[in-house]
Parts: C-alpha cells; sequence; structure tokens
C-alpha cells in the first residue's frame, strides 16, 4: 500500500476514468482523484507486478490486492496527453465478485456525494 502512482498528481483537467466497478465514468481531476483514493484506501495490501512506462504515451500497472479477505486483481493503462498530463485512465479489475463487492463498498464510502451513482448501492 505504499505505492503511489505518480501519474495522479498530473491529472488533466478533462480526464476521464472507467473501471470495472464504475458504472459510466469519472470525469475531472477531483473526481477522478477522490474515487482512485477511496478504492486504494480499501487495499490490504498491493502486490505489484508491473509498473511502467509503455512506450511514450502509456503507463501500465499491473498488480493483486485483497479487499475485506477477498482478492482482486488489477490491470490499469493510463494514456497521456501530448503534455504528459493524464488524459485517460482504463481499469480492468476481477473476479467479478470482488468487483461487486468493491462497487459497493465505494457507493458506501461516496454516500451522499455526486460519485455515488456510479456505484451500487450498500444495500444492493
Amino acid at each position: 500500500t505504499d505505492y503511489y502512482p505518480a501519474w495522479l498528481d498530473k491529472l488533466a483537467d478533462d480526464v476521464t476514468l472507467e473501471a470495472s466497478a464504475i458504472d459510466g465514468a469519472i470525469q475531472g481531476p477531483q473526481d477522478v482523484r477522490s474515487v482512485i483514493l477511496a478504492v486504494k484506501s480499501l487495499y490490504t495490501y498491493q502486490d505489484l507486478n508491473f509498473y511502467g512506462d509503455y512506450g511514450d504515451k502509456y503507463f501500465i500497472e499491473d498488480y493483486t490486492t485483497q479487499i475485506h479477505g477477498e482478492p482482486f486483481g488489477v490491470m490499469g493503462v493510463i494514456t497521456r496527453n501530448a503534455a504528459g498530463q493524464t488524459q485517460h485512465i482504463v481499469v480492468n479489475q476481477r473476479p467479478r465478485s470482488t468487483v461487486l463487492l468493491v462497487s459497493r463498498l465505494l457507493g458506501e464510502k461516496l454516500a451522499g456525494t455526486p460519485l455515488a451513482r456510479h456505484f451500487l448501492s450498500p444495500d444492493s
């Protein structure tokens, strides 16, 4: 959990985040940062398999963790714009059972905010 993604500090004004646990897309630096830090706060640990640049335009992260004792695998592709800012983030998460758990936990954590609509309600 000590790993901090440096690309998170370089978000473009029109950055978007899409992920398996999200319904729709999160837009804007403040909301994207909020969601990423919220999900990261659920991690028991973060076992990095790979992270680094893929050419000039992309950054890749591949890691596993546990959330509430359940396995959670994550593969993220971060696309940078011409200015080197994070423009688009796409995250594939697995397995589905943990993805649903994460969506419910984030729905609970973000309840009462506009971001909650992107996640399952806690009683789903």
